[in-house]
């Protein structure tokens, strides 16, 4: 008698897990905790640098050695008196939801690890000793880096296929059907929390070029837009480049610096947009113009 498709699926999810198990002991029980002992002597890098790399690896290893794997083989044990495994994934769904920290310091970690190798020789030579190991299978660091990141997709796509193929009678559809969305709600954090940290970064890069003053710098901020535009002065008819950053709740007035030591931008004006006006104007000599209003001031700029 040919399997059902749908105990296939879960076959392929349990053994997936075995080999997602394997590759997590790998980063936290070899990995981290060798470089960790190095750390702790002196001899390669900050204990700190090491915790960073590996974020909260350790909650994840333990999680699915100790409980997600071990419910899954239980479960496919009994298959033939209890073909589901829709319950089991909604009881431990929730869970996965600390992968949103581990995905949000990816990027962070392996530049962490490309930094370092370059200062320290003696770390470089060590991450290079255990990925000599057989367990490691001639795969680099940052590779097995990358599984957890890519584990929750995974999770959603073979119970995307797993529900198709459940029969409509089936007893797992609903819990199945209930374990998908879960899953889903769970990427859909752990992408929030990349979205997150990309919007936080491009910010930070942001003051950073305005020279991080204190009245501006708020991680609450949202950049909507920014570009060069030419401010016309009515005084002799002639324009000069300026440069605008539109946030949402400020639009700041900036002068590019000749000599870019520090900032880049130098803030003239700062806006606020619940009290700001635009008016756009009809000028013949110069096209593409418009008044900005606020409290203070009114400025005329010119687009290209």
């Amino acid at each position: 008698m040919q399997e059902p498709a749908e105990k296939k699926i879960a076959l392929e999810l349990l053994e997936t897990e075995q080999a997602y198990v394997n590759r997590l002991h790998l980063l936290d029980q070899v990995f981290y905790t060798e470089l960790m002992k190095e750390a702790k002597n002196g001899k390669t890098v900050p204990e700190e640098v090491v915790k960073m790399i590996f974020s909260n690896i350790s909650s994840i290893y333990q999680f699915h050695a100790k409980f997600f794997l071990p419910e899954l083989q239980k479960r496919m044990e009994d298959w033939s008196c209890n073909p589901r495994i829709g319950d089991v994934i909604q009881k431990l769904a929730p869970f996965l939801k600390m992968y949103g920290e581990y995905v949000k310091n990816f990027d962070k970690a392996v530049e962490l690890i490309t930094v370092w190798s370059e200062k320290s020789p003696p770390f470089q030579d060590l991450i290079a000793d255990i990925q000599k190991k057989k367990a490691c299978a001639n795969l680099t660091l940052q590779h097995h880096m990358l599984e957890p990141v890519q584990r929750i997709p995974r999770y959603e796509l073979l119970l995307k296929d797993y529900v198709r193929k459940l029969p409509p009678e089936s007893p797992d559809r609903d819990d199945a059907e209930k374990a998908l969305e879960m899953i889903f709600m769970v990427a859909k954090h752990s992408n929030a929390a990349i979205a997150e940290m990309e919007r936080l970064q491009n910010l930070w890069v942001v003051y950073q070029r305005l020279g991080l003053e204190d009245d501006i710098v708020d991680p609450s901020n949202e950049l909507i837009k920014e570009g060069p535009i030419q401010k016309i002065s009515t005084r002799n008819n002639s324009t000069s480049e300026k440069y605008l950053f539109l946030f949402n709740n400020m639009l700041l007035y900036c002068v590019p610096k000749v000599i870019h030591v520090g900032a880049e931008f130098q803030v003239h004006l700062r806006i606020n947009v619940d009290s700001m006006k635009v008016r756009e104007l009809n000028d013949t000599q110069f096209p593409h113009t418009f008044l900005v209003s606020g409290k203070q001031r009114t400025l005329e700029l010119q687009a290209r």
